[in-house]
């Protein structure tokens, strides 16, 4: 099965939260509002440092694009 790069996801334990899914390396979920990561993979030290730094900034920002993205596509079929 093929997965796509992002999804978004909520609880209704956590019925405020909205979530975007990262579905690929690094894996991780990431909650809307707060920007805090939570990682599904162990990260070794060597992973972390400036560059691994940058390719997650850049993958929260695509992820914030395509909620926001999603969310533009949901209020325009209303």
């Amino acid at each position: 099965m093929e997965l796509p790069k992002f999804l978004i996801a909520d609880n209704s334990d956590l019925p405020e939260k909205i979530f975007i899914l990262h579905t690929e390396y690094p894996r991780f979920l990431l909650d809307v509002e707060t920007d805090e990561v939570e990682w599904f993979e162990d990260l070794s030290e060597e992973e972390e440092g400036e560059e691994f730094d940058t390719e997650v900034a850049n993958l929260i920002e695509l992820a914030l694009d395509f909620y926001d993205k999603e969310m533009s596509e949901l209020e325009g079929e209303e």
